[in-house]
């Protein structure tokens, strides 16, 4: 349609898709009334131009368009009869006759004041034959999940059963997935005939959860009974974990996609029964064996076992390729100088800009403090410039400037689901809530300005904070003078403070220096920087849970960020001689799985570190007052092969798949499952997850200033 070279909606009482495949028709718009956008029926006319059809005589005999006031039916797309007024016939077409144009400066009118407010098009088949499923075989799904498994903790094994007969017509399973969150170590799946266990597929959750070529000798008939078992590991946590819809939960899924004669065809089939304790004492060992996930070198090559069957390929052509991963300068990032001062913090926006936290024209240098920590220079005045940038990850581009005259030595910077900053500032001693909108408005300050101290109402050198996505509770990492962690409420209530507890060698915090929540585990972990370590712990709590130390860190650790692995930067050691550079570590086996610097120039102090959504790391410097951009993109290996596009990036388990078909197929709601079950809530569960969160992640143990901007003793607490 056309009206005033714009486009026009016209009628969508009738779904279009229903016309489109067999007649489409032109038409011009010359009475249209002005509103809120809306087009009147009854105000509105338009003249048909032409005709064009889109069916061919092998389908439709033929078929007729009507003009109609008021049509029989508008609830379908099939009615007995057309119009119930006097129906008027605007067009007919049979035996694949070509298009209809009407003369120059003809049309039939139609719209409500023509008389004709509706179109009805009437279809004759002559061979419905394509209606009819020429399709021998259809697939469909067929869903193991487990609703009752408690995994204990410290428990080194937990088995979680599943198994139901099977009473339809004969499957064949072609491919399998396997899905449990960060406990899993093996899931499998079989048939059982006659007493025989046959294997359908066996796979680690904590590798790549595509679905897999599943063992095309085994079909599934009347009688069988299908069964899995998820093989779990309590080890790390510190309460009883339940089968659930977030991350801090599990679950045991096991998929088996098949198909079936079409003329019995069941799209979905689903087991939820525990298995008896008598059946599954014959599941064959290799379903108690967990598989080993492949270990990265430091180039993140992933080389497959045996046990790894190459993802499904779909499209039976060339399998998709091993990944090739390694983080990499952007080296044109950003495309024109940001003018910054020292770099003390970076952050992400809830619009998913960097944000940048700089001190402007403002140093750290050794005469910036006194003995007691107070600060010297508050003749400078508050730093003039804007400490906080908004840019655009992609370019470098400033989007929003702001905290003009408000800090004196800006530090660490975090944001909550408001998107307000919350910064701390070692010289005003103090942890602030900033609003993000231009105005600098301060919306709540925990300390007292300039006074350091070590109670609930004052911090020393406080160096950052964390947010609990959920509770909007906040961590802060207090300091330089004092070594602990506090914890406060989302309106500023002090809750609880711990220093480490670490129980192995009871070493104190010296210099908590950058925290992150986890928002999966719900875990707070900090980089103890003068220790060279990482420490987590529970975030309700504060009870310790592990800690991450390298030789490879050099003995300081400054800064770390998380997004289902840990990346970290290390820092200058006057006792060791390790290279500055960042660390990609998997949190549950410790290991370190890449490592990254600079192409061009090196770093001098990196100091804090932040992931965009897109899997780039940026990573603020204060000896250079730069911010580098790191992506591992430009390292795919065939990331488009036989219609399957796969990309992840550092355990953030982003993987896309591209069917040859172009298609989505529909998803499956396992809130559904979950809420009719054993008074499950389905809270946490949305229409287009099956499986709630899936960031997961691969169990080793760990490996054996007063100013940051110069090494030098720890200094002494502050009495006040």
């Amino acid at each position: 349609y056309k009206h005033n070279s714009k486009s026009w909606t016209g009628y969508d009482r009738y779904p279009k898709t229903a016309l489109r495949p067999l007649l489409s028709w032109r038409a011009i718009a010359f009475q249209h009334s002005p509103g809120d956008g809306e087009v009147r029926e009854q105000n509105v006319s338009v003249n048909v131009l032409d005709f064009i059809p889109h069916a061919s005589m092998n389908t439709v005999h033929h078929m007729l368009l009507f003009g109609c006031r008021t049509p029989v039916s508008t609830a379908g797309y099939c009615s007995q009869g057309t119009c119930k007024d006097e129906a008027s016939i605007m067009y007919a077409w049979a035996r694949n006759a070509p298009p209809t144009k009407l003369p120059k400066d003809v049309g039939f009118r139609v719209g409500k004041n023509s008389g004709m407010a509706y179109f009805v098009l009437q279809i004759h088949y002559g061979d419905v034959s394509s209606f009819r499923g020429k399709q021998p075989f259809i697939a469909g799904m067929y869903l193991l999940i487990s609703m009752d498994t408690v995994i204990l903790p410290g428990k080194r094994v937990t088995n979680s059963d599943v198994a139901c007969d099977y009473t339809s017509y004969p499957i064949y399973p072609f491919a399998f997935r396997t899905h449990t969150h960060s406990l899993g170590k093996v899931v499998s799946g079989y048939r059982i005939r006659n007493g025989k266990w046959s294997l359908i597929g066996r796979q680690s959750p904590q590798l790549p959860q595509a679905f897999y070529p599943a063992n095309r000798e085994v079909n599934v008939q009347y009688g069988d009974t299908i069964a899995a078992r998820c093989v779990f590991t309590g080890e790390g946590r510190s309460s009883k974990t339940y089968i659930g819809g977030t991350s801090a939960d599990e679950m045991c899924n096991f998929y088996i996609m098949y198909y079936m004669e079409s003329k019995h065809a069941i799209p979905f089939m689903n087991c939820m029964e525990p298995g008896s304790k008598e059946l599954f004492r014959s599941i064959p060992a290799e379903a108690n064996v967990p598989i080993t996930v492949p270990q990265m070198n430091s180039k993140m090559h992933m080389e497959h076992t045996a046990d790894e069957t190459p993802l499904l390929n779909t499209c039976d052509e060339d399998k998709v390729l091993d990944q090739d991963y390694h983080l990499e300068q952007v080296s044109s990032w950003p495309q024109s100088s940001l003018q910054l001062g020292q770099v003390s913090g970076l952050a992400l926006d809830s619009n998913s800009n960097l944000v940048i936290f700089h001190r402007g024209d403002h140093r750290w240098g050794m005469d910036s403090f006194n003995n007691q920590a107070r600060y010297l220079q508050r003749s400078l005045g508050p730093i003039q410039q804007s400490t906080i940038l908004a840019v655009d990850p992609s370019n470098g581009r400033i989007l929003k400037a702001s905290g003009r005259n408000m800090f004196y030595l800006p530090h660490g910077i975090t944001t909550d689901k408001d998107n307000n900053y919350w910064v701390t500032d070692v010289a005003l001693h103090q942890v602030l809530k900033v609003d993000s909108d231009g105005r600098d408005r301060i919306l709540l300050a925990l300390g007292e300005a300039f006074t350091p101290g070590s109670d609930i109402n004052h911090f020393c050198k406080p160096t950052d904070v964390a947010v609990d996505t959920e509770t909007g509770d906040i961590f802060v990492s207090d300091g330089y003078c004092n070594a602990r962690i506090l914890k406060f409420s989302a309106d500023g209530k002090y809750l609880s403070q711990w220093g480490s507890s670490d129980r192995r060698r009871q070493t104190p915090f010296q210099i908590p220096h950058s925290l992150v929540f986890l928002p999966d585990r719900k875990e707070v972990c900090v980089a103890d920087r003068e220790n060279g370590r990482i420490q987590c712990f529970i975030a309700e709590t504060g009870q310790f849970v592990k800690e991450i130390k390298k030789d490879e860190f050099g003995g300081k650790l400054f800064a770390i960020t998380y997004n289902g692995l840990i990346f970290a930067v290390n820092g200058e050691s006057l006792y060791h001689s390790a290279p500055l550079r960042g660390f990609v570590i998997n949190y549950s086996t410790n290991r370190i799985l890449d490592t990254f610097i600079p192409n061009k120039k090196e770093f001098k102090m990196p100091h804090d570190i932040v992931l965009s959504v897109d899997g780039s790391v940026f990573v603020g410097d204060a000896g250079s007052n730069s911010v580098f951009k790191f992506t591992a993109e430009k390292f795919h290996r065939s990331v488009k092969k036989a219609g399957i596009e796969i990309q992840e990036l550092f355990g953030k388990a982003l993987t896309r798949f591209s069917l040859c078909s172009g298609k989505t197929v529909g998803s499956l709601n396992l809130g559904k499952f979950f809420a009719s079950n054993k008074g499950y809530s389905r809270q946490g569960f949305d229409q287009l997850s099956t499986e709630g969160s899936d960031q997961e992640r691969n169990v080793e143990d760990s490996s054996d200033s007063d100013n940051e901007e110069y090494s030098a003793l720890p200094p002494p607490h502050s009495s006040s």
